[in-house]
């Protein structure tokens, strides 16, 4: 669908295949453990190895989020968080780093503000598309339409639930990546990796993928070098929200080194 856009997160993988990485992706909820916190944390995650960074839209009702994230978007809304200060919070961060930023939401917010105004400020302030949790390509004829008009990313979930039809579907629908959710299950950091991520990855590589990025459960640089050997993309944020909770931005700075040691592709 329109082939002719260029993806931001597609050139920033890509990037990394050249250089002999699978990229690393980075999740921070927006406003946690406040914006300008938020704002110095992406650009830690930048400057210490990302190359495609989530920024999450707090919701009060998550459906995929664990604990910890579920955690740190409570705060964000207690805080006072609204949905209109996401595009300032990526203006900030693209202003200061080169990294393709993706928002991360579930679809309702989008809804209530208007798929095309949402597209539009998303657009303006430099943002490279969105990850729709909950939204569905079956669904998704409005975003279509306004990520085709302002050369937006859509990354769309498949699972090891994904049929061979609902797989096809998805990978078709998406561009800049598909998200391979390993597990059937909610995010957080885990020992290891899901043996099915593998197969997801399989599948969607199958089905037509360029680039699919692993998440769920990936919290460690074995982690992200497991994953390096059949994906395209491993995705951390569980282990990068719990860090900044704990130790700041120079928590999360630290942490995406380490995560970036894993990178590299033997």
């Amino acid at each position: 669908m329109n082939s002719d856009i260029q993806s931001k997160s597609a050139a920033a993988i890509d990037r990394a295949r050249a250089a002999g990485r699978t990229a690393l992706v980075g999740y921070l909820p927006a406003g946690f453990p406040d914006a300008q916190a938020t704002i110095d944390a992406a650009v830690a995650l930048a400057e210490n190895g990302a190359d495609v960074i989530e920024i999450g839209v707090p919701y009060s009702d998550p459906v995929m989020d664990g604990q910890v994230i579920q955690a740190a978007t409570v705060q964000s809304l207690a805080n006072g968080f609204r949905v209109a200060q996401i595009f300032d919070i990526v203006s900030a961060i693209t202003a200061r780093c080169d990294a393709a930023v993706l928002v991360m939401t579930y679809w309702n917010p989008v809804m209530r503000m208007g798929v095309d105004e949402f597209s539009r400020r998303l657009a303006e302030a430099g943002g490279a598309g969105l990850i729709t949790p909950d939204l569905i390509p079956d669904e998704a004829a409005e975003w279509f339409e306004a990520s085709n008009k302002y050369g937006l990313d859509r990354v769309f979930l498949v699972a090891p639930s994904s049929s061979p039809e609902r797989m096809a579907m998805t990978v078709k629908a998406s561009r800049g990546f598909v998200y391979a959710v390993s597990i059937m299950g909610v995010t957080g950091a885990r020992e290891s990796v899901s043996d099915a991520a593998h197969r997801v990855v399989e599948s969607a590589h199958s089905a037509g993928a360029e680039r699919v990025c692993v998440g769920l459960g990936v919290s460690r640089a074995e982690h992200v070098r497991e994953i390096a050997a059949y994906a395209e993309g491993a995705i951390v944020g569980t282990a990068l929200v719990a860090a900044l909770g704990k130790d700041g931005v120079d928590g999360v700075a630290k942490l995406a080194a380490e995560l970036r040691s894993g990178t590299p592709k033997n």
